[in-house]
């Protein structure tokens, strides 16, 4: 058996209200595809910052030249550079004032909090939109099915005697929109886990950096 039909030929050839389910989920894959680049040289970016900054800072450099190198950096800290600059900061404004101890690391611990969650919520943007590509596509692709379908019964109806040749078109042309949903909607799910893991594991990073630090600040403090 030889036949001409092709993927593309059938989107063509789709109803109106078929057509458009395809075209929002092509634009909806494009829009997830950026993202998904964008968020793969963001980690790409943490990750190999991330190692260098720690790496210098755990090899007993001193914290105050540190501190002047990341703050007159051409591009803002990130990741535990931003958490790093964020607390010295503060630690450095608070010690001029000459508070006790313990609100001094209470403030730097403020300090560092609000650079943790900021970074944070960097990490997470659009991660929702991901999400809801990967959860939604199947169903509008399968809208799209059902609609298709039920045109080509509808169009059955207008002839006396009705043949799998007749019907077969339409159904095809129907079951393009569930394949396109899922083409769009599986790329999205795998990209959603592999980068919420990512941010759980940096907000850990983050956390235990944080917690460090303060420490080291604290025994800085109680020598002083």
């Amino acid at each position: 058996m030889h036949t001409d039909i092709s993927v593309w030929k059938l989107m063509l050839d789709a109803g109106a209200v078929v057509q458009v389910i395809l075209m929002l989920l092509f634009v909806a894959s494009v829009v997830y595809w950026t993202v998904m680049l964008q968020k793969s040289r963001m980690f790409k970016r943490l990750y190999r910052f991330g190692g260098e900054f720690e790496e210098r800072f755990w090899s007993g450099t001193d914290l105050q030249m540190l501190f002047k190198e990341v703050s007159d950096a051409s591009s803002p800290p990130i990741g535990v550079a931003a958490v790093f600059e964020a607390g010295f900061r503060t630690f450095a404004k608070l010690r001029q004032n000459n508070l006790k101890a313990q609100m001094m690391l209470d403030g730097v611990s403020r300090g560092m909090r609000v650079a943790l969650n900021r970074e944070m919520d960097r990490m997470e943007e659009n991660l929702g939109f991901l999400a809801t590509v990967g959860s939604v596509s199947p169903y509008v692709g399968l809208f799209g099915t059902v609609w298709g379908i039920m045109s080509a019964f509808i169009g059955l109806g207008n002839v006396s005697q009705a043949t799998i040749a007749m019907v077969a078109p339409g159904i095809s042309e129907a079951l393009v929109a569930t394949a396109m949903g899922l083409f769009a909607a599986i790329p999205a799910v795998i990209a959603y886990n592999r980068f919420t893991t990512r941010v759980e594991r940096w907000h850990v990073r983050l956390d235990g950096f944080q917690e460090e630090f303060l420490g080291l600040l604290q025994r800085q403090i109680a020598q002083s």
